[in-house]
């Protein structure tokens, strides 16, 4: 039986940020808000859960996943940085970026691009799902809530327990969402390549 958690969006109650991340270790698959779209996500390591975010999404085999991190210190971990991307993220994050980075051993293979061995990261600029993360004292397999056919990711929570109550776990309710996804950045090549504009302002990234 899903569950909905009234969150306060700029002083999240501790003993219901424990109760979400208890939830998120135990196998369960969780909605929550960002710093932009709201968000599906579960355990990074927990491979049935990502299987029921794959088919919750339809998702395909192409489907650059992401991880969602604290800060740039645990993004560092999972990822290849150079000096020059270093700058650049440190200057951009927190925020509603996504940046397409080669993984590094600490990634689950699963989570990575087959080919590429590549891993989307991202820093929340969001209260509610840092305080998530800082409770679970690891990163988060990330998705936008965009279910197929749909223009947007869904906005309003109550919305969402309606229609996804019965395939998710638990919604963390922080209030109505955005409709802007974040902005992806591919930080692979000898320079960033904007793949996706969103919320965040791509201009930093452009020659």
């Amino acid at each position: 039986m899903s569950q909905i958690f009234r969150v306060h969006p700029e002083s999240p109650q501790p003993r219901l940020i424990k109760q979400a991340a208890d939830i998120i270790r135990k196998g369960g698959v969780a909605i929550y808000p960002t710093d932009g779209a709201y968000a599906i996500g579960c355990a990074m390591g927990d491979k049935r859960a990502l299987d029921r975010i794959i088919q919750i999404r339809r998702l395909d085999s192409k489907h650059d996943f992401t991880l969602l991190c604290r800060d740039l210190s645990e993004l560092a971990a999972y990822a290849r940085v150079d000096n020059i991307a270093y700058r650049l993220l440190k200057h951009n994050t927190p925020g509603p970026y996504t940046f397409i980075l080669r993984g590094t051993l600490e990634v689950p293979r699963r989570l990575m691009h087959p080919k590429k061995k590549t891993i989307g990261l991202r820093v929340p600029d969001n209260t509610i799902v840092l305080a998530l993360l800082e409770e679970l004292n690891e990163p988060m397999m990330t998705a936008t809530l965009q279910m197929p056919g749909d223009e947007y990711p869904m906005t309003d929570p109550e919305e969402m327990m309606q229609f996804m109550g019965k395939q998710v776990d638990l919604v963390i309710d922080g209030g109505w969402g955005d409709m802007d996804c974040t902005t992806v950045i591919d930080m692979t090549g000898d320079n960033p390549e904007v793949i996706r504009e969103g919320k965040g302002d791509p201009t930093p990234f452009m020659p």
